[in-house]
């Protein structure tokens, strides 16, 4: 389509990882696992959380939302990747591209949420036990849950709104596997500084407040945990946070060195690196994290498919 003399996109080229033919084997299998393990753990969590009624406590209900999310989040960017890897299908229509940018986005943020509410429900279930089933009755999760997805939604709708009110002419090949904010930016046919800036700030902020409110929740924690006498119930407290925290660190570690770095060539190749950790690893390790540091969940999962499959053989 022709307009004023300058070509209209309507289709982007995701140039991926590599173009090196061995090396896309290699990240196609690697990332094929990691995309297996995400979608049957996350899958698992849920369904045990919602299937086993020992769950059915304020923690793993938000914990199910992560997993949930964590899963839709894989989704959303690893199938195309893969195929742009294995079967060099690369290209994406626009509005395929600015969905793709609104879902990720989208998750992105809810995630920090979810994060943020957990370390609140935590910081409930330690610092006031006695109080943990008024401050977290089931309104309360429900109210945290939905929040959380509400701003996401939110936040990424007006990212993507801006972003796809953007000219792009001629230009039409996104250096990443994925549809993101800054290398369309990028692409754009116009001054992008202001945009450029909003996503700056916006994302800062709201990944700022996330993480200073987790780390609030944990240093009234770390306080209270050293008044407890007992290295035993010390221990136990302290054993319900290391799963949470570690997703914590992967999770905003990623983030805040991807988005809050100037759009520059060598920032862009650095993106496509820690998008990888964001889209790929993450979602596969975390259901790992929680299920193997958790005995409650590990219980759980005896209880729903081992004890299941023993009595399969049995009948």
């Amino acid at each position: 389509m022709e307009k004023l003399n300058e070509t209209i996109v309507t289709e982007f080229i995701l140039l991926g990882i590599t173009n090196v033919p061995w090396l896309q084997v290699v990240l196609f299998v690697t990332f094929l696992i990691f995309y297996l393990c995400s979608f049957v753990g996350n899958l698992s969590i849920v369904t045990v959380v919602i299937t086993d009624y020992v769950l059915h406590t304020p923690m793993y209900f938000l914990m199910a939302n992560l997993s949930f999310l964590d899963f839709f989040y894989a989704t959303t960017t690893v199938p195309k990747m893969l195929s742009g890897l294995i079967m060099e299908d690369k290209k994406i229509s626009f509005q395929g591209c600015i969905a793709q940018l609104y879902m990720f986005h989208f998750m992105g943020c809810t995630e920090a949420m979810l994060l943020t509410s957990m370390s609140y429900d935590r910081y409930v279930a330690i610092c006031n036990p006695l109080r943990y089933q008024i401050l977290m009755a089931r309104a309360a999760c429900l109210q945290l849950a939905f929040t959380s997805w509400l701003i996401g939604s939110l936040y990424s709708m007006s990212h993507t709104i801006r972003t796809s009110r953007l000219p792009f002419c001629k230009m039409n090949r996104i250096t990443h596997f994925i549809c993101d904010i800054k290398p369309l930016l990028k692409l754009a046919c116009t001054d992008t500084h202001l945009n450029e800036s909003l996503v700056n700030i916006v994302t800062g902020s709201l990944g700022f407040i996330t993480f200073v409110m987790i780390i609030i929740s944990y240093t009234f924690i770390g306080i209270h945990l050293q008044n407890i006498r007992s290295e035993q119930g010390r221990s136990k407290a302290f054993s319900t946070c290391t799963s949470h925290l570690t997703v914590v660190l992967l999770f905003f570690g990623t983030a805040f060195c991807t988005y809050l770095s100037p759009v520059t060539k060598d920032s862009l190749e650095q993106d496509r690196i820690t998008a990888i950790l964001f889209t790929v690893i993450t979602p596969a390790l975390n259901p790992i994290i929680y299920a193997l540091r958790n005995k409650e969940v590990k219980k759980a999962f005896r209880r729903r498919y081992f004890i299941k499959w023993i009595k399969s053989i049995c009948d």
